[in-house]
Order: C-alpha cells, then sequence, then structure tokens
C-alpha cells in the first residue's frame, strides 16, 4: 500500500492533515469522502511539500492572473453551455495564447482524463491561486460550480480593477522621480566640472558654497562609474536581501511603520482579507478553511502571523471579530463592521462591504498623498537648480563687481 498526505475539513471546519495508507489516491478519497469529510488535497508522501501555515506561499511563479482570467471567462461560457469538463479544458488548452498557462492546462486536463477531480488537478500544478482551487472545490462538492466561477471572475476582476488603479497613480511621481535624479546627476557630474575648468583657468578666489559644489561635483564626475556600480551592487544584495525570510519581515515592519504610506498599506491588505473571505464564505467554504486560504493571499508577514493567530482563536471557539481585533492591528472599523455581520448572521456581506469600504479608502488616500508628493517634488528640484545655479554664477558676479570697480 502506498502512502499519501491527506488534506482535509472535518465535520467543524477544522483543516487536518495526515498520512494514510491505500491502494490508490481514488480509494482514499472514497473512503474519506463516506465519512463526511471535505478533501482539500491528496499527494503522495514521498512527494509532497508540505509549506505549512508558516511557511508562506508556494515556490513556483504564478500565472499571469489577467490571461488566467480570460480563460476562466471562456471556461466559464462552455461550462454553462452543457459541456462535460474534460470537452472544455480539450477545446482550450491548445487554444490558449499564453504557452506558459496552456502548459499548466494541459498539465490540468490530463489529471481530470485520469480520474482525479477538477479542484486537485489544479492544486497538483502548485501554479494558481490557492482561493481559485478552494472554490473550485467547494462548487464541485455543492454542485454549483457555475456560481463559483462567476462569483470568482467578480473577485479577480475588482481586484485587477484596484491594482490597476493604484499603478496608474504611481506612474507620473515615478517618472518624475527619475527625470529629476537624471536632471542632477547630469548637473553635478556634468555642468559643475566645466565651470570648474573656467574658473580654474581664472585663479579666482572663489566663495566657500562654490568650493564645495565643485568638490561634489569633480569627484562626483571622476568616480561615475564606481558610484553606478556601488548603487547597481546595493540595489541586487537588497533584493538578495529582501527574498530572505528575514529581509521580509523587516521590510514588512517598514513598511507597516513608514506614515501616511504604512496606514494605506494596511488598508489595502485588509481589503484583499475582505474581499477573499467574502468570496470563499459565499462559496460555501467553511471559515476555518476560509481563513487558511486567505492567509495565503496576504503579502504583509506581519498580518499573516496576526491572521494565524485569529485562526486558532476562531479553533478554539472565539469570535472573528474578537480573534481579529487580539492582534491589535486590524483597523477597529473593520473588526465592528465584522462583529456587526457575525451578530446578524450577514458575515460574507459584511466582509464584502469592508472590502469595498478600504479599497475606496484606499484609492482616496493615495490620489490625496500623490497629490502632495508631486508638489514636493517640484519645488525640491526647483531648489537644487537655484541652489546649483547661485553657486556657479557667485563668482562670476564678484568677478565683475571687481572689474567694475574703482580703478578698472
Amino acid at each position: 500500500m502506498a502512502e499519501f498526505l491527506l488534506k482535509y475539513a472535518d465535520s467543524r471546519g477544522q483543516i487536518k492533515e495526515q498520512v494514510a495508507e491505500a491502494d490508490s489516491e481514488k480509494d482514499l478519497r472514497d473512503r474519506f469522502a463516506q465519512q463526511g469529510f471535505l478533501i482539500y488535497s491528496i499527494k503522495s508522501a514521498n512527494k509532497a511539500i508540505v509549506p505549512g501555515l508558516a511557511g508562506g506561499r508556494s515556490g513556483k511563479k504564478g500565472v499571469n492572473l489577467e490571461k488566467f482570467l480570460i480563460f476562466n471567462q471562456q471556461f466559464l461560457t462552455l461550462v454553462k453551455a452543457g459541456l462535460p469538463i474534460l470537452k472544455c479544458l480539450d477545446l482550450l488548452a491548445d487554444r490558449l495564447t499564453d504557452p506558459k498557462l496552456s502548459k499548466h492546462i494541459q498539465t490540468v486536463r490530463g489529471e481530470v482524463r485520469n480520474g482525479a477531480l477538477l479542484s486537485d488537478a489544479f492544486a497538483a500544478a502548485g501554479v494558481f491561486p490557492p482561493i481559485y482551487v478552494t472554490s473550485i472545490m467547494a462548487g464541485e462538492k455543492s454542485g454549483a460550480l457555475v456560481e463559483v466561477l462567476e462569483r470568482y471572475l467578480a473577485y479577480q476582476r475588482l481586484s485587477q480593477s484596484v491594482k490597476k488603479k493604484l499603478l496608474l497613480a504611481l506612474i507620473y511621481p515615478c517618472v518624475l522621480i527619475v527625470l529629476v535624479t537624471a536632471l542632477i546627476i547630469f548637473m553635478v557630474t556634468y555642468v559643475v566640472p566645466q565651470f570648474a575648468t573656467l574658473y580654474s583657468g581664472l585663479g579666482a578666489q572663489l566663495p566657500g558654497i562654490t568650493s564645495f559644489l565643485i568638490a561634489v561635483g569633480t569627484v562626483a564626475s571622476e568616480y561615475l562609474f564606481v558610484f553606478v556600480l556601488g548603487i547597481a551592487g546595493s540595489v541586487f544584495g537588497a533584493r538578495l536581501w529582501a527574498r530572505t525570510e528575514g529581509g521580509k519581515s523587516r521590510l514588512d515592519a517598514w513598511k507597516m511603520r513608514t506614515p501616511i504610506l504604512g496606514i494605506i498599506w494596511m488598508k489595502y491588505q485588509v481589503a484583499q482579507l475582505g474581499r477573499v473571505l467574502s468570496t470563499l464564505l459565499m462559496g460555501g467554504i467553511p471559515l476555518m478553511q476560509a481563513l487558511e486560504t486567505a492567509f495565503t493571499s496576504l503579502e504583509s508577514r506581519l498580518l499573516r502571523k496576526s491572521l494565524e493567530n485569529a485562526r486558532q482563536l476562531v479553533k478554539e471557539g472565539q469570535p472573528l471579530s474578537r480573534s481579529l481585533e487580539a492582534s491589535k492591528i486590524f483597523p477597529p472599523l473593520a473588526i465592528d463592521m465584522i462583529e456587526v455581520g457575525e451578530s446578524t448572521g450577514a458575515l460574507p456581506a459584511m466582509l464584502n462591504s469592508v472590502a469595498e469600504f478600504y479599497e475606496e479608502d484606499v484609492t482616496t488616500q493615495m490620489t490625496a498623498t500623490l497629490s502632495l508628493i508631486e508638489p514636493a517634488i517640484m519645488i525640491f528640484m526647483g531648489t537644487f537648480v537655484a541652489f546649483v545655479l547661485v553657486a556657479l554664477y557667485l563668482p562670476i558676479f564678484s568677478l565683475s563687481d571687481t572689474l567694475g570697480g574703482p580703478g578698472g
């Protein structure tokens, strides 16, 4: 008999993992399904990789979400037309324009053809969003795959819309910062050394501010290549450090402590959490399993840790609102809204309202913050240019006064 790593939800919604023996994966699935368990995944014990809640996401790079969204729109249309799942995958697998996604869908098609459930086939690929895999599993168990797919598509469209709004809002400030940086480098490494050569030939006594600027410009022009290599090396080293667990945790803490932007980042994560939980709960997923799936959707390690602590409290019988409040991180308004949803039996709808509220709040605050950053950049650029011009032309004014004085 072979050993399998089984992940399932019991009748209370608690997620469990265990190694079980069976002649085949199908026999093990049938045995636990007959006992009323909701099977999450089954993997060969000698090949399984168990990231666990504390381990974060899979090391594989995920699929392009926009192209995956298009695939699901086509998949939903075919399913609603009454075609069998395998036939839908056959029609789409070889017609996708993204070679990478096509390869993964072909793998899923092969798993389904061999008798695997659709959710297990997507889970085995290891590249698809956990919320998608969990939603498909719920649709299979409830017989409402169409409704689940429609709900996931709605979630993904909203999520992509919010991300695009934020990225578009950041484009202009980023371009402005690049141009200002290029202007500063040009003036310091080219313009200033030209004036240094001029004043050196005149042998004039230079003011302190001019001498300082020329010294900086001369060093910068001579060691520009070294500076560029140093900056490139620092950026590369920082990226490597940011990929380590310690680096990710430290960066996450810095993000949270950043004035204004830290609050915006927190609200964005809360909105994402609310959207994921709402989508899963509306799809019939138990709260415990929904919290585990939502855990993988959060980018903030600090929030992940808080959500894991909250999950343990919910497991012990505490309400979700009180469990999240114990972390001292989640906004009080979000806690109050979730508490109202629990007391009225409308938690999924209230979580959706939380997501909508904070998504709108994030967009508003980002717009307001960027509207202040842009003039600040312009003021800085104007001040720097004025400083350079004054420092460079001050000796010329002094020389003209000397030459134009008595006896000149």
